[in-house]
């Protein structure tokens, strides 16, 4: 996907000059100052550092937050680009004739990546219930407030849409993945403490971060081969959220999983990143003709 080079534009003063020489900053600074200007202080009051948050106001909250990659995305691009690089980015919401293999991979390969790292965890499939296979039934309404209200929708467009394509640019498909994967786990940090994820255990931070290095690799292959179409992007970050919440969980109720949840995802996506970086040698699809049919 290739994207404007920043550093041969005409050079400006004030705001849109600092914008234009350093692009990824700014969009980081937009990105993260929204998100954990909102999610620091319900981390604080889930600590009891401050006071108690009513429950509506930490899920507002935090759904919210999910929105500082999408603001940064666009305040960036209108100051470097202009009205013309809005609508670029706004077009590629709709990119949507990529062909129909990448809607099976992102709709139900992902969901079998996850489960695969589930089957792959010892002692794992004796806790195996397909009762809860039930849940399937509510999945399509999962996915799409999943979609639109929890972290797809609001994440894509920065993190795919603005920060991979430099990223690339200037670090090249593997490299630029990796930095992106480290930078948006780091995103999530505050998370960790809010007291609606997974308790903040070394282990869990790290599972978590080299889970979304994975998986950013993962992204970046589809992402060239779709000619960076953020509807994809979006439908794929959807996907996994959903499934490995909704679906996996209940599927495998193992022990180990009450202690270490994000290893069945971190195993699939872990081995999945492996073999597409080595099949790719590195490149990750980079250069790929996008076919729409």
């Amino acid at each position: 996907m290739a994207v404007t080079d920043d550093s041969t534009r005409t050079p400006r003063a004030g705001a849109r000059g600092i914008a234009q020489r350093h692009s990824l900053a700014c969009y980081l600074l937009v990105a993260f100052g929204f998100s954990w200007l909102i999610e620091v202080p319900v981390a604080l009051s889930a600590q009891g550092f401050i006071a108690p948050f009513p429950a509506p106001v930490v899920a507002i909250s935090i759904i919210a937050a999910t929105f500082g990659p999408l603001l940064g995305a666009f305040v960036v691009t209108a100051l470097i680009e202009g009205t013309s690089g809005v609508a670029g980015l706004l077009r590629r919401f709709v990119r949507w004739r990529v062909g129909v293999l990448w809607y099976a991979f992102v709709l139900l390969g992902i969901p079998l990546i996850v489960l695969l790292g589930a089957v792959l965890v010892p002692g794992a499939l004796s806790w195996f219930d397909p009762a809860a296979f039930v849940a399937l039934a509510a999945y399509p309404m999962a996915f799409v407030l999943t979609f639109f209200l929890g972290g797809p929708l609001g994440e894509e467009p920065g993190w795919r849409g603005f920060a991979l394509p430099r990223l690339q640019q200037r670090h090249g498909p593997l490299w630029g993945s990796l930095i992106l994967g480290a930078v948006w786990a780091a995103w999530h940090l505050p998370l960790f403490w809010s007291g609606v994820w997974t308790p903040p255990t070394v282990a869990n931070i790290v599972m978590f971060g080299a889970m979304i290095i994975a998986l950013t690799v993962i992204m970046t292959w589809v992402f060239n081969h779709v000619g960076g179409s953020l509807l994809i992007m979006i439908l794929m970050h959807a996907s996994f959220n959903t499934f490995a919440n909704r679906v996996a969980a209940p599927l495998f109720p193992a022990p180990i999983f009450n202690e270490y949840g994000l290893l069945p995802v971190l195993i699939g996506f872990g081995l999945t990143a492996i073999v597409l970086v080595a099949v790719t040698r590195g490149q990750l699809g980079a250069g790929a003709r996008h076919s729409p049919t």
